[in-house]
């Protein structure tokens, strides 16, 4: 008996424009919200809506997201048949042939698929922060009587620009596909998301496979090859939280999103749409006499003295009496001490911030940016760190980057 639709979550990325943050982290593995990993997203999103078999494709620094995936339990994506599998490429005879782009990557897994028979296959990306229900995008799917449809959200005419945009007709149905065009036609922007028939994806990614000068891509090949072949093609406009986090601020703007559900539209504690994690099981924080504490989030095991204002502690923080944290955002186990100001920045796991040191500013006119302390790292004494600093070795105390 063959699965309905089954997902592809695409979670290879690099996540280069992360810079510290995934030097040693494929980009869904990055922690987010305080408990939670980005890949928690889509993986619940496939709960809440009802598909039980999740192909994740990976290939870049794979170690941290598999074992985090392992058998999926916590998603309650442990199953006989079906559950959640994470696919890596392939060791061909002729040496390790990496996924040479997205739909290369599905294409190395057609047998994955096959075994499930599904009628349709939904690809995910694993570097969105999203909370979609795919229940009703299917259910679009098969009213239009489509061959592929892919999730649409409208941006700003002035930013549609930056995005592969759908032209589409009064019923939805897509007319033009332009990938970061110069003259927008439309403001719909795909979010890359897609639910194909699945022998209709079949047949395109084999015959993508078969040309010599394909990137093997879905937006630069596989979408115009159905538009050239007049396929039924439509835009499923999506309404909800939606945010593709690949970039430092991007990842900043949406944990900062956290601390305001009722306009931005992404509340953590929604008991109808839960996101799940493989949490880690720390003790409840701690505020200590004297600590200021104002609209922040502060995760399990955090111990706080000092002063934290508009800022995410994931578990096990520690802000020591006399330090400031502010617009920050403060991964895993690490350590702020004693007078140190940390402010409008994101520290990854396991940083020292030493006594007295200075980390990133609040914006000005002149300046602007979110600083970045990569993992692991240690930031000397009376330290000061320039608010765009992107720092990815020890500071020594009282040293200087800007």
């Amino acid at each position: 008996m063959g699965k309905e639709m089954i997902a592809m979550l695409l979670a290879g990325g690099q996540g280069s424009r992360l810079y510290a943050l995934t030097q040693k982290l494929a980009k869904p593995a990055v922690p987010f919200g305080g408990k939670y990993r980005i890949i928690d997203f889509p993986l619940s999103n496939c709960v809440n809506s009802g598909i039980d078999t999740v192909g994740v494709l990976t290939q870049y620094q794979p170690l941290v997201l598999n074992e985090y995936i392992g058998n999926g339990q916590p998603w309650d994506l442990d199953r006989l048949y079906g559950g959640v599998h994470v696919l890596s490429p392939y060791q061909q005879v002729s040496g390790s042939d990496w996924y040479k782009g997205t739909a290369n990557a599905i294409y190395q897994n057609i047998n994955f698929i096959e075994r499930y028979d599904p009628e349709y296959v939904i690809i995910l990306s694993g570097d969105q922060i999203c909370k979609q229900d795919y229940n009703d995008f299917l259910q679009f799917h098969k009213e239009k009587g489509a061959e592929f449809s892919v999730a649409v959200m409208e941006v700003p005419w002035d930013e549609a620009s930056r995005f592969g945009l759908m032209v589409t007709d009064e019923n939805d149905k897509i007319t033009e596909f332009q990938e970061k065009p110069k003259n927008p036609k439309s403001n719909l922007a795909s979010m890359g998301i897609y639910i194909f028939n699945w022998d209709i994806l079949k047949k395109y990614l084999i015959e993508d496979e078969e040309d010599p000068e394909s990137e093997n891509d879905f937006g630069n090949n596989i979408i115009p090859n159905l538009l050239r072949d007049g396929r039924e093609m439509y835009a499923y406009r999506f309404n909800g939280y939606w945010k593709d986090v690949g970039t430092i601020s991007s990842l900043w703007e949406a944990n900062m999103e956290i601390l305001d559900p009722e306009h931005s539209g992404i509340n953590l504690f929604d008991d109808d749409w839960k996101i799940y994690s493989r949490n880690s099981g720390m003790p409840g924080h701690r505020i200590k006499e004297g600590a200021v504490i104002e609209n922040s989030m502060i995760t399990d095991g955090c111990r706080i003295s000092g002063e934290v204002k508009h800022s995410i502690l994931f578990a096990g923080v520690k802000v020591e009496e006399g330090a400031v944290v502010e617009d920050a955002v403060v991964m895993g186990g690490t350590i702020i001490k004693s007078g140190a100001v940390v402010k409008h920045c994101i520290i990854a796991e396991n940083v020292v911030i030493g006594e007295n040191a200075q980390v990133g500013a609040m914006p000005t006119e002149e300046e602007s940016g979110v600083a970045t302390i990569g993992a692991g790292i240690y930031i000397g004494d009376n330290a000061k760190i320039g608010p765009n600093a992107m720092i990815d070795e020890n500071v020594k105390d009282g040293e200087e980057q800007w």
